[in-house]
């Protein structure tokens, strides 16, 4: 990835929704179990709701309880970044678009063993969702 998404603090308030402001820009979180993709498992496609990079496949995604939409990895790529977390009187591994340097929320090491034992907790609010193009999936038939 070249060209990173750089905009002033203006411009991404005038892009973002107050709480996407909140999540992306102030490192915020929404309330467990509000986020819309929360129990959310349409096939497709996640992506940053500040720049648009392509974050997250569905195939990915798993019910992990936590209250937030929950992955066992990124999509292919250098997608994400992380950085060590210090705040609330925690260390965590927060997770951002490695694009915009968007706040998406964080990994730990307590998700599925069997797909690599991480669970990526996003918030939904920092996320937009393109379904699936299911048709493209289909053998052309016989004339």
């Amino acid at each position: 990835m070249t060209d990173k998404t750089i905009l002033t603090d203006a411009e991404w308030r005038e892009k973002l929704s107050p709480e996407q402001y909140h999540i992306l820009r102030e490192a915020g979180t929404e309330r467990a179990y509000t986020g819309q993709y929360d129990k959310f498992y349409e096939e497709g496609e996640y992506y940053c709701a500040g720049c648009g990079q392509k974050l997250f496949d569905s195939d990915a995604k798993y019910n992990s309880g936590c209250g937030w939409p929950a992955f066992t990895a990124p999509s292919e790529g250098e997608s994400i970044s992380e950085y060590r977390d210090t705040s609330h009187g925690m260390i965590r591994t927060e997770v951002r678009c490695a694009n915009c340097e968007g706040h998406l929320g964080h990994v730990f090491p307590d998700g599925p063993p069997q797909a690599g034992g991480l669970r990526y907790c996003i918030n939904s609010a920092a996320l937009d969702f393109a379904k699936a193009d299911l048709e493209e999936d289909k053998a052309p038939g016989p004339d």
